[in-house]
């Protein structure tokens, strides 16, 4: 099957794919250099852990509230808001950089500002893909997605690399300002047909309790999610900790780290295009327990390279089985949950996968890596990955059958 089949069908989705796609390089450009930047001004690797950390705490405050906000406004409306004040925020950051005036202080404050902005955007965007392409086409939209993040996560580091030699750290966060202008072309092109989703009823708080009561009573659910937050906070730190990997274990500088995160979005993009390209005709459920467990024991190994040439296949490798787990789980969550809690869930998902992937996992593998090395940080993780896996899918076989094809599919 064509792994692009879906871009081809939906003229929506094309535009939203390929601006999304654009922006996501600026957006990894600046994450290299942020994380690069952090640890020039500080060179603790605690505090770069911290920038992460901080970046994603409004996603752990604001997410809940976020998820029934989108579920009641006009989810296009919300994304195309929540793109341009990150434009307006890459731009703060590229002019106190290249003036010379920032600061770690200032890092962290911008941080959390994109934060905020993150905690409303992600689960719109989320949300909104079902609205561009349907139900048929949903999972294959998702790993299309996934796609483009990781195809981003391969150019964008590498421009970034090209730049900070060239021309300067500054100029990533210029380039990132610059970038969120193709995602917003493509959403302003976007035509929509009237929602009929049907009007909210209750207050708020209501809203919020109808969420968490149905994330709680759905068996598959819950067992999604708690597999979504093992693997989100313990598997996440390893590219948070990836400057600290790249200098101290493996004697890299800036362009050699922009490699490893290369190397992480080839595999990554290997992953999704195939998930894309195999659609409906592979039981999903199954191969999110394989890749579940390949994930867990490839980190593992990476914690103790200590050679360049070994790093970048495990990388390659870890980015494949990553972005399995994630696209998978995304997609069985959403072909589950009826559409009037599709914003509630992408809430909850966002929380997870970045708010308590940063907060805590990146915010302890920092403080594990100062305290005991960054091959304790992301081996450790890894192990109880793995330990998780073991016990989750042996007390939950029900997952290994989520997600079956059909005669037809099959056929």
């Amino acid at each position: 099957m064509n792994p692009f089949r879906t871009l081809v069908r939906h003229r929506n989705f094309r535009l939203f794919w390929v601006g999304q796609t654009l922006s996501l390089v600026g957006t990894w450009m600046q994450t290299m250099a942020q994380g690069w930047l952090a640890l020039e001004l500080t060179n603790n690797a605690f505090l770069v852990g911290l920038v992460a950390s901080v970046g994603s705490l409004p996603i752990l405050l604001l997410s809940f509230v976020a998820g029934v906000y989108v579920d009641r406004a006009d989810r296009l409306r919300v994304v195309k808001l929540m793109q341009a004040l990150m434009l307006a925020e890459a731009a703060t950051l590229w002019a106190l950089t290249v003036t010379g005036n920032v600061t770690i202080q200032a890092l962290l404050a911008l941080a959390f500002v994109y934060g905020v902005c993150s905690a409303f955007e992600i689960p719109a965007r989320q949300s909104l893909i079902i609205d561009l392409v349907g139900r048929e086409d949903l999972a294959e939209a998702i790993a299309l997605n996934s796609s483009g993040f990781n195809l981003a996560r391969i150019v964008g580091p590498a421009i970034g690399a090209l730049v900070i030699s060239q021309l300067g750290i500054a100029w990533c966060f210029g380039v990132n300002a610059l970038s969120y202008v193709a995602v917003l072309w493509g959403l302003f092109l976007v035509r929509l047909p009237a929602s009929d989703r049907p009007a909210p009823t209750g207050s708020a708080i209501e809203g919020l309790r109808e969420g968490f009561a149905y994330m709680w009573r759905t068996r598959e659910v819950r067992t999604l999610m708690g597999v979504v937050l093992v693997f989100s906070v313990l598997g996440t730190p390893y590219l948070t900790l990836m400057p600290v990997m790249a200098r101290d274990r493996l004697g890299l500088d800036a362009g050699g780290y922009g490699t490893l995160l290369a190397a992480v979005g080839i595999g990554g993009l290997i992953g999704a295009l195939s998930l894309a390209a195999v659609g409906p005709r592979v039981p999903r459920g199954r191969l999110l327990v394989a890749a579940s467990f390949g994930f867990s024991a490839l980190l593992f190994a990476f914690a103790f390279v200590r050679a360049a040439w070994l790093a970048l296949p495990l990388l390659l490798a870890i980015g494949f089985a990553m972005i399995l787990n994630g696209a998978l789980s995304n997609a069985l969550l959403q072909a589950i949950v009826p559409d009037a809690l599709r914003g509630r869930l992408m809430a909850a998902y966002s929380f997870v996968v970045v708010g308590m992937a940063q907060v805590v996992g990146a915010f302890a593998g920092g403080a594990v890596a100062r305290a005991l090395g960054v091959d304790w940080a992301i081996g450790g993780g890894a192990a109880l990955m793995l330990a998780y896996a073991l016990w989750v899918f042996a007390r939950h076989p029900e997952v290994a059958r989520l997600g079956q094809p059909t005669p037809a599919a099959a056929d």
